[in-house]
C-alpha cells in the first residue's frame, strides 16, 4: 500500500469522489477555506495499485505561545471501515503524522457506527473526545424516489405544511453572493434565538461565497413579497448534500417558509443529481429529553432516517499535555470569564 501527500486539487477531489461517500468537510476546497483561517491541512492519500482506498484531510492549527497544535481531520478518515488491516495503517499513519508535527492530539469524527472501530480505537490509546466538534448523529432523507414518491414519504402534517406555505404567499428563490449579508443577519438572529454560538460575518462571507463560487453551494431564500424571512445553505460534494446553514426571522413564521425551503432543496438537490441529502444533525438519543428533539421531529416529518455515527475520537500524543488541554486548560478559561464578568 503507498501512502502520499497530494497537493492538487482536482486529483484530491477525484481521490473522495472514487471513495463513495466522502464528505463535504474532507473536499479540497473545504480545506482551503479553513487554511485563510488559521488551519494549515495536509491531504494524505492511500492506494493499492494506484486506486485510492483511502483519504484523509488533516487541519492543524497552532497553539498559541508553545511549539504545539492540535490536528483534526473532519468527518474523515474515508475508507471502506470494514476493512480492519486497512483501519489499522490509516490509524497508525495519522497517530505517526500527529507526533512528527507536534500535536497534542489528532481528532477524527468519521461517518461511521460500526462497533468493531470503536474497539479498534480504543486499543490503540483513542478517546472519546469531550469536545464534539460536529453533530454526532444525523438524518439522512433518500432521494432516489420521484418527488411524488418524496411527498409520499412525508408525515402527512408535513405535507400538508408544504403546500400551506405555497398558499399563504411564499415563494422561494436562489440567492447569490449579494444576499450574503442579510443571510448572515437572519442566521445571526437564528443563532441568539436558539442559543448557539456563531462566528464572525468574514469568516462566513468566505466559505459561503467560496462553495457558491465553485458551484458545490446552493442558497434559497424564502420570501414573503419579496422580503426574504428564511434561507438555508446547501453544500454537496459527489451525489450527496448537506443542509449546513439554516436561517429564519421571527416574522411570518406561521407562513411555514422553513417546509417550502426543504421542498425547494429537495426538488433542486434531484435536478443536479443528488442521491442522499444528510440534514446535518440529530439528537444524541431518541428522547423527547433531548434538545434537538423538536429538530429531529421535523426532519422526520420530511422522510428523513436516523443515521446514528461514532462521534469524535481524539489520539492524545502526550497524555499530560492532552490532561492540560482538556481539562486544566478549560478550568482556566472558565475562572477567567468568571473573573472578568465580576469586574476583578
Amino acid at each position: 500500500m503507498r501512502h502520499q501527500t497530494v497537493t492538487d486539487r482536482r486529483q484530491w477531489n477525484e481521490a473522495l469522489l472514487t471513495l463513495g461517500t466522502s464528505h463535504v468537510l474532507q473536499s479540497w476546497d473545504w480545506g482551503k477555506v479553513k487554511e485563510r483561517h488559521g488551519w494549515t491541512p495536509v491531504r494524505f492519500l492511500w492506494t493499492k495499485a494506484d486506486r485510492p482506498v483511502a483519504a484523509a484531510q488533516v487541519l492543524r492549527r497552532p497553539l498559541p505561545h508553545t511549539p504545539w497544535g492540535a490536528m483534526y481531520v473532519p468527518k474523515g478518515p474515508a475508507l471502506d471501515f470494514t476493512d480492519a488491516d486497512l483501519l489499522t495503517r490509516v490509524l497508525s499513519d495519522l497517530e505517526a503524522h500527529a507526533r512528527r508535527q507536534h500535536a497534542v492530539f489528532v481528532k477524527i469524527d468519521p461517518d461511521t457506527d460500526l462497533p468493531d472501530v470503536r474497539r479498534s480505537l480504543l486499543s490503540r490509546g483513542w478517546r472519546y473526545s469531550t469536545e464534539q466538534i460536529q453533530f454526532r448523529n444525523t438524518a439522512l432523507l433518500d432521494l432516489t424516489g420521484s418527488e411524488a414518491d418524496l411527498l409520499a414519504a412525508m408525515k402527512s402534517k408535513t405535507r400538508y405544511n408544504v403546500r400551506l406555505a405555497a398558499r399563504r404567499g411564499i415563494t422561494v428563490r436562489v440567492g447569490t453572493g449579494k444576499d450574503i449579508p442579510p443571510f448572515y443577519e437572519m442566521y445571526a438572529e437564528t443563532g441568539a434565538r436558539d442559543g448557539f454560538l456563531i462566528r464572525p460575518f468574514e469568516y462566513y462571507r468566505d466559505a459561503w461565497q467560496t462553495f457558491l463560487d465553485n458551484g458545490l453551494g446552493h442558497m434559497l431564500l424564502a420570501q414573503v413579497e419579496d422580503e426574504p424571512i428564511a434561507g438555508l445553505i446547501l453544500l454537496r460534494f459527489g451525489t450527496w448534500a448537506w443542509y449546513m446553514y439554516g436561517a429564519s426571522t421571527d416574522v411570518h413564521r406561521n407562513r411555514m417558509p422553513n417546509y417550502a425551503l426543504q421542498w425547494a432543496a429537495i426538488r433542486w438537490l434531484k435536478s443536479v443529481g443528488c442521491t442522499v441529502y444528510d440534514l446535518w444533525g440529530a439528537p444524541d438519543t431518541l428522547d423527547e429529553s433531548d434538545r434537538m428533539w423538536n429538530v429531529w421531529r421535523f426532519k422526520e416529518g420530511l422522510g428523513a432516517e436516523f443515521a446514528p455515527h461514532i462521534g469524535a475520537y481524539d489520539y492524545p500524543t502526550s497524555r499530560v499535555l492532552y490532561w492540560v488541554y482538556t481539562v486544566i486548560l478549560p478550568r482556566y478559561l472558565a475562572w477567567l470569564r468568571r473573573r472578568n464578568s465580576q469586574g476583578l
